[in-house]
């Protein structure tokens, strides 16, 4: 699809480490590019879907892996007490199925809890954006956490 911004992203092979946090047979992890807050994941299926449904049950089973995994290394590397897990796909020109993955801060506050988590996210973010530079380098630290054999430890 080559008008789906998502399918075009999954297609490129020169990435940078910001959108290839890990790449598995279903899904690809990148960090929001949209975000002021640090962690903040985004899980793209690989192929073009807009729903859950429209995807092999290998992949739902990736999904959860991905899911689990991923919140162990956000947990060691920013040190959130817990993750949140969203999926929507409604967003003007965001209609392919991804799932967000953000980490919950200990110091977030009240009204930024649950779904007013959003508010750090988009173009009217509050706060300041996560730059490019501290994007890749948080995804280079999360994917060492993925590795085979690699044990998430404390930041």
């Amino acid at each position: 699809m080559t008008d789906c911004f998502v399918c075009s992203e999954n297609a490129r092979t020169d990435l940078p480490p910001r959108e290839r946090v890990v790449v598995t047979d279903h899904w690809r992890v990148a960090h929001a590019f949209d975000t002021s807050l640090p962690g903040w994941l985004v899980l793209d299926a690989r192929q073009h879907a807009t729903a859950l449904d429209e995807l092999p049950a290998a992949a739902h089973t990736e999904l959860g892996d991905l899911l689990g995994r991923l919140s162990a290394a956000l947990r060691a590397e920013t040190g959130c007490t817990k993750t949140y897990v969203m999926q929507f796909s409604e967003a003007e020109g965001f209609g392919h199925l991804h799932v967000h993955l953000v980490p919950r801060m200990p110091d977030l506050p009240d009204d930024a809890r649950g779904p007013a988590v959003f508010r750090y996210l988009g173009p009217d973010a509050e706060g300041e954006p996560v730059g490019a530079d501290e994007r890749d380098a948080i995804a280079m630290r999360l994917a060492a956490r993925l590795r085979p054999g690699a044990a998430p430890r404390p930041s």
